[in-house]
């Protein structure tokens, strides 16, 4: 049975996704979760300690998420690599996260929200960032990648932007244009061929 911490993380997660940080006030998180306001100052002191507990959980989420269906196509690195598309077009298209489906990207959001690059909020959102380039990094050098930081960031630079055409436009398509512009990438910058999977080391 889920704790009422974790009740209370998942509650806002899902509040937070859908209407917003700053928007969602601490009543209607109480409300939704059926808690009392002691109860979440018990585990929160603040609402900043909820939106880093939630901002937490979702990064724990995602990646899992992320890498499961990118591990899905095998073990040759290449082929992971182009999953990272597939799965963000299902995510895209409601496929994954049920019920939250797809309002944008949480930690872009997040940063968008909390503009200060030193705020916690900010500083989680570009850690779960890196976290997704270093698994890409570790990928590309296993798929023969002359300069394997390079690519990586270009790979997730065409995710970023694949998220925030999706979102703004309402473009699930855009997935399967950035998975066009991965696959010229890698061919150009990963000709030899390519090695076993890294585990993640997350």
């Amino acid at each position: 049975m889920k704790s009422r911490r974790d009740h209370l993380i998942d509650t806002a997660l899902k509040l937070f996704y859908t209407n917003g940080f700053n928007a969602t006030g601490i009543d209607k998180i109480l409300a939704e979760a059926g808690v009392a306001k002691m109860t979440l100052y018990k585990h929160f002191p603040s609402k900043d300690d909820l939106i880093l507990a939630a901002l937490e959980r979702r990064d724990e989420q995602f990646r899992a998420w992320l890498v499961t269906e990118m591990e899905k196509a095998g073990p040759d690195p290449r082929a992971q690599l182009l999953a990272m598309f597939d799965a963000l077009e299902s995510w895209f298209n409601g496929k994954a996260f049920k019920p939250l489906g797809f309002n944008g990207c949480a930690f872009i959001n997040a940063a968008s929200e909390f503009g200060d690059i030193k705020h916690p909020a900010h500083k989680m959102a570009a850690a779960h960032k890196q976290r997704i380039v270093d698994h890409l990094e570790r990928l590309c050098g296993a798929a023969g990648a002359n300069d394997p930081h390079a690519l990586a960031e270009k790979l997730a630079l065409l995710k970023e932007g694949a998220i925030a055409t999706a979102h703004v436009r309402g473009m699930p398509e855009a997935s399967r244009i950035a998975r066009e512009m991965a696959e010229d990438l890698i061919a150009i910058a990963a000709p030899q061929q390519s090695q076993a999977t890294p585990a993640p080391d997350w």
